[in-house]
């Protein structure tokens, strides 16, 4: 008896195999596709086309290849999402029986999507899903009849690769593959959970899951949304938002929250960067920068505010603040830098990502340095200016008093010291693309004395600077005294040229002989000042070795 059981049984299942392969032969799912090609269409408000439909019973669920959603017309001609197949799940009963489609679920397999965006800030999404939500708000609001709502209970993008750039411009597109969405209860007229995954440019992974909707009937890329947002490993420089040749590169992981009301949004977080690079001739920094941030949005204006940006790098704090705009393909930003007295030994290791270079073997070491500066400008070409002090710290391996001891006609006897201190320094410096330039130099060395001046450094590090040295001490030589009895400016003019890795202190001739006035040379050549017999040696030193 059993066994004639088991015969009834495997027969039954091998009808109900036979029955589940032959449905969907009996079921002509493409005659669906007419209506599923005018039903998307008239949903999104973009032509929708899909090639042949079929049926899988065991799944539940009717597939679909060659989809292609058309793009705006305003931005052109070519798709704004095309992809090889897509699988819709459908409740099986409704299909077979009253010929009806009801969809549970949409999975979108590994789509090209365009994204564009014009000068204006438009998007080419913009007009996405509105004429649907638009008819829905509209009936509603008469009383009429609405259309149905389009509703998935689960709509899934997988693998897909997303591509986004400027209407009408040469800017290489950014390109973001391995991309993953998941929104659950998706509706136009109502809020739906979401999440998304991709994989960034050149390295690096972002994840942002939130809610958002309804979707806006004017404008869909002014729907509101609440997220939070995880950004690991991020390639600055291949976001192509900064021009390559700034030399502005590294990594950055932020983590925080980015919500928008639809014409306003506000981002809250912590940004950290590693291997910052901010000079075509920097190298990467070993010291990480973090900044905790708040930042609002103005989406229409295409504009901002940061009004928290508490910038740590070890121990050192700073304090940015300003506002950002787009204008056309650039993003200007007037910004305010406020960092009162930094220890320099946190911000040594940050100097040569700027692409500042100390004297050959050199370092600062001890003190602090503090700045108020104004950024100005394209992120990609800043202009920084404004004053900045560093009191109380050495600079190794830099013997200063030898370099202006030999300036031997100047000096008396030289002061050696394998370090320099520095007990105050200040500058008005302007950090341009075309070089930096440093104003109202005023440096006070304890065993040297007061240098002041002004100069030029060029992009190369080449170095063009007119100074005044006021010596004291063993470093006064007859000279010195001749220079400052007569020129009034207690000082000996030298220059500075070479490169920031190596200096040279050249004498300025022309400026010692512009100071001695006519009658202090005559005495000085009777031998009526004293040091006078050293001073006319050094001079004549001086004007035999530089014509």
């Amino acid at each position: 008896m059993m066994k004639r059981w088991l015969r009834i049984g495997g027969i039954a299942i091998v009808v109900l195999l036979l029955i589940l392969i032959a449905l969907p032969l009996l079921i002509n799912v493409n005659r669906f596709r007419p209506m599923v090609q005018s039903e998307a269409s008239a949903a999104l408000g973009r032509q929708v086309t899909v090639g042949d439909l079929s049926l899988s019973i065991l799944s539940g669920s009717v597939g679909a290849d060659n989809i292609a959603i058309a793009d705006d017309p305003t931005f052109g001609k070519s798709p704004f999402v095309t992809a090889k197949s897509l699988k819709v799940g459908v409740e099986l009963m409704p299909l077979i029986f009253s010929k009806k489609i009801n969809v549970t679920d949409i999975t979108l397999d590994s789509p090209q999507i365009a994204l564009m965006k014009t000068s204006s800030g438009k998007w080419n999404f913009s007009s996405i899903g509105g004429t649907s939500a638009q008819r829905t708000s509209e009936s509603a609001k008469s009383g009429e009849s609405a259309p149905p709502s389009v509703s998935v209970a689960k709509l899934n993008v997988k693998h897909g690769r997303i591509t986004v750039g400027k209407a009408n411009s040469s800017a290489k597109p950014v390109v973001y593959d391995d991309v993953s969405i998941s929104v659950e209860n998706f509706s136009f007229t109502s809020q739906f959970p979401f999440e998304l995954t991709a994989r960034l440019p050149g390295s690096g992974d972002a994840k942002i899951a939130g809610k958002a909707g309804p979707i806006n009937a004017q404008d869909a890329a002014k729907t509101p949304f609440a997220t939070a947002v995880k950004v690991n490993s991020m390639n600055i420089g291949a976001l192509g938002f900064i021009d390559p040749a700034s030399g502005i590169a590294g990594l950055a992981n932020f983590d925080g929250t980015l919500n928008s009301n639809g014409n306003r949004a506000t981002a809250v977080g912590l940004f950290t960067g590693k291997q910052l690079k901010f000079s075509p001739k920097g190298t990467p920094a070993t010291k990480t920068v973090t900044i905790k941030h708040t930042i609002d949005l103005d989406l229409e204006k295409q504009s901002g505010r940061i009004t928290q940006g508490d910038i740590a790098i070890g121990s050192a704090q700073a304090h940015l603040t300003g506002t950002f705009q787009t204008e056309g393909e650039a993003e200007l930003v007037h910004l305010k830098l406020d960092a009162p007295s930094m220890p320099v030994d946190e911000l040594q290791a940050m100097l040569p990502s700027m692409g500042v270079a100390l004297p050959s073997g050199s370092q600062l070491k001890g003190g602090t340095l503090s700045a108020e500066l104004g950024i100005t400008g394209p992120i990609d070409k800043l202009v920084i200016t404004g004053p900045v002090r560093l009191s109380n710290t050495q600079l190794t391996n830099f013997d200063l008093g030898s370099k202006l001891g030999a300036l031997s006609a100047f000096a008396g006897k030289s002061v050696s010291n394998p370090n320099t201190s520095v007990q105050n320094a200040s500058l008005n410096a302007q950090v341009a693309p075309g070089g930096t330039r440093a104003d109202n130099i005023n440096l006070t060395v304890p065993a040297i004395g007061v240098i002041t001046g002004a100069g030029t450094v060029s992009p190369a590090g080449e170095l063009t600077f007119k100074m005044l040295a006021d010596l004291h001490g063993g470093m006064v030589g007859g000279l010195s005294k001749v220079a400052g009895t007569t020129s009034g400016k207690g000082g000996i003019p030298f220059a500075i040229e070479g490169t920031t890795s190596n200096p040279k202190f050249i004498p300025d001739v022309g400026g010692v002989v512009a100071g001695l006035a006519t009658g202090k040379v005559t005495n000085l050549a009777k031998g009526q000042i004293p040091g006078a017999k050293n001073v006319t040696k050094g001079l004549g030193g001086i004007l035999g070795k530089k014509k």
